[in-house]
């Protein structure tokens, strides 16, 4: 009988006994292995932690720099900022795709990470695919301002004018693709109307030419094109955000003041390398959110023109989904293409 178990089996033990082995070597593998990882969480972090973003003295290094100096005082690690500013972004992000997936190397970047691909033929990189979202940190409105010369009021009295004349009026930005751009191509899209793309070599230069009478119309940030409404020399019809917002007091939104569903806000984030386990993420999404929420924090990122987001990873990937559909469909539809 013990021979011809041995041989049915193929081996010392009968197939049930030999599969429930395999379960159990494998449940045991699995054990170990989360062990392992949240050994890992439970010593982040234990050396320096890297914050990579664009050029220096520009807001993305000014939030940087905020994050790194308060997770530094709550860990005993030094947080560093690292700029790298060249080439549209694109060394920043490989920067990040390279870094050893293990939370010791993070991004702070805002939407052209993932709406960059869509105006490209080829991109080098697959926002979903290569980078873990940790937390959404901070959003920012635009506003919509108008040359004074121009007869309209209000965003519906702009709209009038603007199916009154299609392909008459023009608008300023700057750089392609950035949230004034977009704003203004979401616009002649929900509208139905045709103001045309008038490029400039940046924001200063953009709202100059408006303010001088070169163009009509633009939807810079806040913080730019306050200073000239103030002034006079533009006037605000509405925010782009689809609450008002307090980086724009008494300024009504553009969906509620004729254009209903309209909202396009630019959004930042911290992001790791693809594959960073997640009880590190966690760890880091803790940190940085409860940072996020100190008033100190809040206040100072208000007086640069940004509000304070600080969202779960999977709220956070919700979110950029949410954007790529949207934002994709319009810079597929106005054929935006990167310079």
């Amino acid at each position: 009988m013990v021979n011809k178990v041995m041989v049915q089996g193929r081996g010392k033990y009968p197939r049930s006994a030999r599969r429930s082995l395999r379960c159990s070597l494998l449940i045991s593998g699995v054990m170990i292995a989360v062990c392992a990882i949240t050994a890992v969480a439970q010593a982040f972090p234990n050396k320096p932690v890297r914050i990579i973003t664009s050029e220096s003295g520009g807001s993305n290094d000014l939030v940087s720099r905020l994050i790194a100096q308060r997770l530094s005082a709550t860990w005993t690690q030094q947080v560093i900022v690292e700029n790298r500013g060249s080439a549209s972004g694109i060394v920043a992000l490989q920067t990040l795709m390279k870094a050893t997936p293990d939370g010791y190397t993070v991004l702070y970047y805002g939407s052209g990470l993932w709406l960059a691909p869509y105006m490209q033929d080829q991109a080098p990189y697959d926002p979903l695919r290569d980078f873990a979202p940790i937390t959404l940190v901070t959003s920012s409105p635009n506003m919509l301002v108008i040359h004074p010369g121009l007869a309209a009021h209000s965003v519906s009295e702009l709209i009038s004018v603007a199916k009154s004349k299609p392909g008459m009026l023009n608008y300023s930005t700057g750089s392609t693709g950035t949230s004034p751009h977009l704003a203004a191509e979401l616009f002649n899209s929900m509208a139905g109307v045709k103001i045309v793309s008038v490029p400039y070599k940046g924001g200063g230069s953009a709202i100059n030419a408006l303010a001088a009478g070169e163009v009509q119309i633009m939807f810079p940030t806040v913080n730019l094109g306050t200073p000239l409404v103030k002034a006079g020399r533009l006037r605000a019809l509405a925010v782009t955000s689809a609450q008002p917002s307090t980086l724009a007091p008494g300024l009504p939104t553009v969906a509620a003041s004729g254009l209903p569903g309209y909202e396009s806000v630019a959004l930042f984030g911290i992001w790791a390398p693809a594959r960073t386990p997640m009880p590190v993420i966690d760890v880091l999404n803790k940190e940085i959110v409860g940072a996020l929420n100190r008033p100190e924090m809040s206040d100072r990122l208000l007086s640069a023109g940004l509000n304070t987001v600080g969202t779960s990873p999977q709220r956070s990937t919700a979110l950029i989904k949410l954007d790529m559909a949207r934002m994709g469909k319009v810079i597929k539809d106005a054929n935006i293409r990167a310079e």
